[in-house]
């Protein structure tokens, strides 16, 4: 453990005791309602970027909107010189410009006018010099995400224009996977992703890490601030993305607001915060190709070395479409997540496998507690509304003890699933103190699914039209 206190709490979490809180002394359990007491301090820390009312036009610096001209010289300038003069607004006008890796600097929002189309260029040359960033939970040198900002404080991308990863015409192949187009004979991530994974069991420092050469096919991410606090993603919508779309990593007061995401690629996750510190997202539309949110903290060895939490999220009035999960914690999630709240939200798909999900496996391990979800409305999706599953991928094999405890649904609705819930815990880490509560599950096929739960309560719960005291 990495310290006492978090020992301590995995022994309270074995022996059944309620809810610690982060902030409280150890061992007072939590009073009052979270929604209450917890919330409304976290909405409170969160404040959006503010920027000086001055225009950096980057066709003055010399970018063509002829969709064909590399503007990434002239972006790069405008940024400069804005975040030099004290911050302001770069804006890209009305029109199509291709342009390669974008770099934020301090007090600067890129602003996409209306009808403005940022698009990405297809050449991987475009994203070099490599730089500091994780793949998967891992860190790594590696191409530049197409945004990228490092270790800076006041940033944005807003406006009503489009970026356009252009994966599906470029990057999705590199995932080896024919139906993305590629073919694993000829174009695979697969044997750069078996290195990386080797460089991190060994503990090789993240700056021998290098990768980013021609042959390594690992898709950059569309938007990455990484260390930077106080940033804004709003208004924006996000297109053909070439892996995750919006992944702030140790970031501290991060708002993703009124972003329109539609992307079927491979690994096309719509917002991941990993490692990261107050964090809101709000009023989003989700259509992807993988988990809509995934809530994340590294992955195994580097997560747990970097020891970086999750913490103090709230996703409210978000809509999901498609995708593997709504609300998702996990899989990358070795640095621990708590206090995750999320409301007044609607998923409906066929093809979104669940709404409320967690993933976690005995090679991630990590504490997850205080989840907290009410007011969500959910016409279909095809698996389970409620899903804490330690069996993914690995599952049993590994040495560390996946914890979740204090798990809390209030007032869903859902309209048809297979299962109403699947928890699955292991032997010896069961899933603690789950509570579902003036919810209704309509249309399932199959009941509940659970294994190795401790502390499972119903209140005011129908399946099917019928009051439960039970949902397997």
């Amino acid at each position: 453990m990495s310290n006492r206190r978090e020992f301590l709490q995995l022994l309270l979490a074995g022996a059944g005791v309620g809810l610690v809180m982060p902030g409280l002394a150890l061992g007072q359990t939590n009073a009052g309602d979270p929604w209450t007491t917890v919330y409304p301090k976290i909405l409170a820390r969160i404040k959006p970027p503010k920027f000086k009312k001055k225009d950096y036009l980057i066709t003055k610096y010399g970018a063509v909107s002829d969709g064909r001209t590399l503007a990434t010289d002239a972006i790069k300038k405008a940024i400069e010189e804005c975040s030099k003069a004290g911050g302001g607004r770069v804006v890209v006008p009305k029109g199509e410009f291709l342009t390669g890796a974008v770099h934020l600097k301090s007090n600067v929002n890129l602003y996409l006018a209306k009808d403005a189309v940022l698009k990405f260029s297809m050449n991987p040359q475009d994203y070099l010099p490599v730089v500091h960033t994780r793949w998967e939970g891992m860190e790594l040198m590696h191409l530049s995400p197409l945004i990228y900002a490092y270790e800076q404080t006041n940033i944005a991308v807003t406006g009503e224009g489009t970026l356009d990863g252009q994966g599906k015409s470029f990057f999705w192949k590199w995932h080896g996977n024919p139906r993305y187009g590629g073919n694993p004979d000829v174009i695979s991530q697969k044997d750069a992703r078996a290195r990386l994974y080797a460089m991190m069991d060994k503990g090789v420092p993240v700056e021998q890490r290098v990768f980013g050469g021609e042959k390594d096919y690992l898709r950059p991410q569309f938007i990455q601030p990484y260390k930077c606090k106080n940033v804004l993603i709003e208004g924006v919508k996000i297109v053909d993305s070439p892996m995750w779309e919006i992944h702030p990593v140790l970031c501290e007061n991060v708002i993703v607001r009124k972003v329109h995401i539609s992307s079927h690629g491979p690994n096309n996750d719509g917002c991941d915060p990993e490692s990261c510190k107050d964090v809101l997202i709000e009023d989003c539309f989700f259509d992807t190709g993988d988990d809509c949110i995934a809530i994340k903290s590294g992955r195994n060895d580097d997560g747990r070395r970097l020891g970086a939490p999750t913490e103090n999220v709230i996703v409210r009035g978000c809509e999901m479409k498609d995708g593997h999960g709504g609300i998702t914690v996990g899989s990358e999630i070795s640095g621990g997540v708590r206090n995750v709240f999320g409301e007044n939200c609607k998923m409906d798909s066929p093809n979104l496998d669940h709404a409320l999900r967690v993933k976690n496996n005995a090679s991630r391990g990590g504490l997850l507690e205080n989840f907290f979800f009410r007011n969500i409305t959910i016409g279909q999706v095809a698996h389970a509304v409620v899903t804490i599953d330690f069996n993914y991928e690995e599952g049993a094999k590994g040495k560390y003890t996946p914890v979740m405890r204090n798990y809390q649904v209030d007032n869903v609705r859902s309209g048809k699933s297979e299962y109403s819930v699947d928890i699955q815990g292991l032997d010896n880490a069961p899933v603690y103190d789950v509570t579902i509560k003036n919810t209704t599950f309509e249309n399932v096929q199959k009941g509940g699914i659970f294994k190795n739960v401790k502390g499972f309560k119903l209140d005011n719960v129908k399946i099917n039209g019928k009051v439960v005291d039970r949902l397997g």
